[in-house]
């Protein structure tokens, strides 16, 4: 059998730059998918793509599948023979095969005999089995919106306009959207736009690049960034190379080239962030920074082309920019004439959600929470309330409307400009941390209230409703929202009761229709949101599942008893005393023992179960100190010691005696046992 390289590629006008990389990883799946199904060896499969084509290459593919064995079952053998004839059963089976009945064999089964044929069935050659490889991948593209162009009712997401196919050197009759497959491409659209005739499936890369093109993804997007750190070292600067940026660039060009360029320093006088906005969203430049992080009136673009006068393209972009940057420096000194307190007003008709209300019925309810949380927490109660007043006041400045990106950043200046109180300015920006997972929290005791008030307000209002999250829909990102509070309250180790704040919320809602039960409801799914968490700690699922049934409601306490069992759990003991625990659960709950820990001393006969009652007692006594400060690791680390005693009771000791006094003494012994270690959590969960 003999192998060569495939390659596709589908030629179409520009792209979206944000649904290449989706696209083009879609593509080579869809044709990795499609050899798999149709049991066709190959080597590796590497995707490709460029703003105007999306193309896979597939190394060592076998040029036919493998031959096989088919296997048919007839009649079974006594209805196939009548007096050692053939019955027309028989001979009907044989003429579907194409053989006389006497080449048919017998095939041995569990149920029996029967006639039977094998026959080597000739694999299907590439030529004939890619066409339908092609179209089903093409078809299951996942185009967010298609579109038709001329007269045709051919739909994509752009127009196409040549696809090649080669097998080798040989070309694959394969046709898909309109287009018959051949071995022409095309390069860049303005350095080598005449056609290019591959000879080799091989050559692909190597005869694009001659043609300026960078087809390979990964490639094209390091020389961007190559190219930009080099034009930050020339201009003394810092770049800032945003990955999302570079990616959405990567997607706009086939031959990146690099340019500076610059605004006028009068600009600088906005907020860095405004300009940064305006450029990265507008204009897709990266920025320069000073060694101090300062913003240089400075910006690097990339080309699409390779021009013999770069000052043309670079004035070009400059001219392009500097009616952006004064609309950004219009919004800013637009909205500097009012300060941000008057425009608490405009939130009375900025509706949150039509059954909660609006953002100032929302600023209502979050003050109350928010000072109920400054108070636990030491903080300045005043402040957090002016915090909450102003919170969403930025959210209707002109620099917010246009850069959304920007909220919280803008009150903070605007509060700044105004004199408010520090605290409550940087409040403000902290509102919205962490925005993900492993953000940073906020800093401040007014940002904390603050950040907690909005996010619980959010999520028992939303519950409230009857609007929980469902596997597929979280409008409100009810799940970040309530990762964020875990995190706040975990990493600024905020020792407070969660239930609590829910209760405070939902006292500040009325008439909210799924008002029974919403506390526990809210707490429950805040709780179950730990599982997550967690893993960024690399918590298992098993650890997670030791601490949830505990009645927790302090996320800080809760994340203590995780990070405990995980240390304990590398421990050696940890397999035999999890398996232990587990043992001693499945004995109680089949005694449908009382819960009685009560162990009379008297009553202990065999010298492994006085042992075990001694370190037993000896360890409540060492540990209760431990226990009381939350310091769960440490009482983990001293239960790790009963681990003998604990094998010794079970190898020595027979817990179901006949005398019931002291078989019931012997569970309350195992019960105190298993009370110890449920003190943190409940480690036969643990593997064992």
């Amino acid at each position: 059998m003999a192998a060569d390289t495939l390659l596709l590629e589908l030629g179409a006008e520009e792209l979206p730059p944000t649904e290449l990389d989706a696209l083009s990883d879609a593509f080579a799946a869809g044709i990795e998918k499609g050899l798999q199904e149709a049991d066709i060896p190959f080597q590796t499969v590497t995707a490709y793509a460029t703003p105007r084509r999306l193309a896979v290459q597939v190394s060592q593919l076998a040029d036919k599948q493998p031959d096989r064995e088919v296997e048919r079952r007839g009649p079974a053998l006594a209805a196939a023979f009548k007096d050692g004839a053939p019955t027309k059963a028989a001979e009907g089976f044989a003429r579907s095969c194409g053989v006389s009945v006497d080449q048919l064999i017998h095939l041995e089964t569990d149920k029996g005999t029967w006639l039977g044929y094998r026959e080597k069935q000739q694999g299907d050659n590439i030529q004939a089995l890619l066409p339908e490889i092609l179209r089903k991948a093409i078809d299951a593209l996942p185009v967010p919106k298609n579109m038709r162009w001329g007269a045709s009712r051919i739909e994509f997401s752009r127009p196409v306009h040549w696809l090649v196919a080669l097998y080798g050197s040989d070309v694959i009759a394969a046709e898909a959207l309109g287009l018959e497959a051949s071995r022409t491409t095309y390069g860049h659209r303005f350095h080598a736009p005449n056609a290019i005739q591959l000879e080799h499936a091989d050559a692909y890369l190597g005869a694009l690049e001659n043609a300026y093109v960078l087809a390979d993804r990964d490639q094209r997007r390091e020389r961007i960034r190559e190219q930009v750190l080099a034009e930050a070292e020339v201009q003394e600067a810092n770049a800032v190379i945003d990955e999302n940026l570079l990616e959405e660039v990567s997607g706009l060009v086939e031959w990146p080239v690099a340019l500076t360029g610059s605004f006028d320093e009068r600009f600088l006088e906005v907020p860095a962030e405004c300009l940064i906005s305006s450029m990265k969203a507008n204009q897709k430049y990266f920025h320069l920074l000073d060694d101090q992080g300062n913003l240089k009136p400075l910006f690097i673009t990339i080309s699409n082309i390779d021009s013999a006068d770069p000052q043309q393209v670079i004035a070009g972009n400059e001219k392009v920019i500097r009616p952006r940057l004064a609309d950004a420096a219009f919004f800013y000194d637009t909205d500097r004439k009012r300060t941000l307190a008057s425009r608490i007003p405009q939130l009375e008709s900025v509706v949150f959600q039509q059954q909660l209300g609006t953002l100032a019925d929302k600023a209502r309810r979050s003050t109350a929470i928010a000072s109920f949380i400054a108070e636990q927490i030491n903080g300045d109660v005043s402040h957090a309330q002016r915090a909450v007043s102003l919170a969403k006041c930025d959210l209707v400045t002109e620099m917010v409307l246009e850069f959304p990106e920007l909220q919280g950043i803008m009150g903070r200046y605007y509060a700044e400009q105004d004199g408010e109180p520090s605290e409550v300015a940087q409040a403000l920006e902290e509102q919205y941390l962490p925005r993900f997972a492993t953000d940073a929290i906020p800093q401040s005791l007014t940002g904390q209230a603050l950040a907690l008030a909005d996010r619980l307000d959010t999520l028992v209002g939303i519950f409230g409703i009857g609007q929980r999250p469902t596997g597929a829909k979280d409008p409100f990102a009810l799940r970040r929202a309530s990762i964020g509070v875990l995190n706040i309250l975990v990493k600024g180790e905020l020792n407070l009761d969660l239930k609590d704040l829910l209760n405070v919320a939902a006292k500040q809602h009325q008439g909210l229709p799924k008002a029974d039960g919403l506390v526990e409801d809210v707490l429950t799914y805040m709780l179950d949101r730990f599982r997550a968490w967690g893993q960024e700690e690399s918590i298992s699922a098993e650890m997670y599942l030791a601490v949830r049934p505990r009645p927790v409601s302090k996320p800080l306490d809760f994340a203590r008893r995780l990070r405990a069992v995980k240390a304990f759990s590398q421990r050696e003991e940890a397999a035999a005393l999890a398996a232990a625990n587990k043992r001693v659960s499945n004995i109680l709950s089949k005694q449908s023992h009382d819960g009685s820990t009560h162990v009379d001393p008297a009553l202990l006969n065999e010298e492994a179960e006085k042992t075990l009652y001694d370190a037993v007692s000896s360890s409540q006594a060492q540990v209760a100190p431990f226990f009381a400060a939350g310091d769960y690791q440490q009482a983990l680390d001293a239960l790790a010691a009963l681990r003998e005693p604990v094998d010794a009771f079970f190898d020595q000791v027979m817990v179901m005696t006949e005398d019931e006094a002291v078989r019931r003494n012997r569970l309350a012994l195992l019960a105190s046992l298993q009370a110890l270690f449920l003190e943190v959590a409940d480690i036969s969960q643990l593997p064992q």
